[in-house]
């Protein structure tokens, strides 16, 4: 058996609900791997199974975190396309990424190209694949058609934005100060609304010349919501992929006719990763990406793993911008 130390909770709150424990993990199961840890990436997902308020409650006591890299420690019985030794990311799963060591279901395990660093891979496997699925194929966005991104700053924002830069979209983004608003800047965005000091509608309808946006990516939920639809043109779609500040109220549907024959969605990575070969060729669009230069990751913040506890505590307060990382 292989020792690790891990985060386990057992009740749903604040980060101190967090305990560092050490564990015995047992040989991995018939198709799973084994790894030790190399970077892990954090994710508001986390926040959200910390607290209790994502879809079904995690059962508990649970494990935390859905994305790392890591090598491989040991292969459970049936499993192909993998070795010992070699460095994997994945993305999804049971959580448990807040470990040195874990088992999980070769399933969610990717290669990882030579020549990409590893702590960059855990700041942009998980966003990166966020940012694929949400900008290539739920709401594919086309050369020459405007987004408003919400949250531009943050750790999917910061990804999308470098690859709407490179597909020839014009993006607005909303941020939360004006340091963040330099960030966004710097990752593409051709406007960023600092969203305490302007009225976002107000602004995306001067920019747009009242045309309203093509897309609407919004991860913020309560606060934003409403706005956002009223920010999109006729026949435009809002992607709701996050609730950072609250749940949506509910939507009477026959205001989308209303305003403008508006499209909605909730999408979720689990249903744009599930089947093998689009999990596979998303992660090769984002490695090359990647290896291209196309996005990076900017601003990556790290902790030590031990030190959980202050990144969610910082990543709820909005003191993030770009992707956190925690080093074993």
């Amino acid at each position: 058996m292989t020792e690790a130390h891990v985060f386990r909770f057992s009740k749903f709150g604040a980060p101190d609900v967090l305990e560092w424990r050490t564990q015995a993990l047992a040989d991995p199961a018939p198709g799973e791997i084994q790894i030790r840890h190399l970077a892990i990436g954090v994710n508001y997902i986390d926040i959200y199974h910390r607290r209790g308020v994502f879809a079904a409650p995690l059962p508990l006591p649970s494990g935390l975190g859905v994305e790392g890299v890591g090598v491989v420690t040991a292969l459970g019985d049936g499993v192909t396309g993998f070795s010992v030794g070699q460095r994997i990311a994945y993305v999804g799963g049971p959580p448990g990424a807040y470990a040195t060591h874990r088992t999980l279901p070769a399933a969610r395990a990717l290669v990882v190209p030579d020549g990409l660093d590893s702590i960059e891979v855990a700041a942009l496997v998980f966003k990166g694949l966020t940012a694929e699925y949400l900008i290539h194929r739920c709401a594919p966005v086309l050369r020459g058609e405007t987004v408003l991104f919400h949250a531009a700053a943050g750790g999917v924002g910061s990804i999308a934005c470098q690859w709407l830069r490179q597909i020839g979209a014009t993006v607005i983004g909303t941020v939360s100060s004006a340091r963040k608003a330099e960030v966004a800047r710097a990752n593409g965005c051709d406007h960023a609304i600092v969203y305490s000091e302007t009225d976002f509608q107000a602004r995306v309808a001067e920019i747009t010349g009242g045309k309203g946006v093509d897309v609407v990516y919004d991860s913020v939920g309560a606060e934003t919501f409403m706005k956002s639809l009223d920010c999109l043109r006729p026949r435009g779609t809002l992607v709701s992929f996050g609730e950072s500040s609250g749940p949506v109220p509910p939507l009477n549907v026959a205001l989308l006719g209303a305003k403008g024959s508006l499209y909605v969605t909730r999408p979720s990575i689990a249903h744009y990763t599930a089947v093998r070969s689009e999990f596979e060729a998303a992660a090769k669009s984002l490695f090359a990406a990647i290896a291209d230069g196309v996005v990076r990751a900017s601003g990556v913040t790290t902790y030590p793993l031990a030190d959980a506890h202050k990144a969610h505590e910082d990543l709820e307060a909005r003191r993030t911008s770009g992707s956190v990382v925690l080093l074993p």
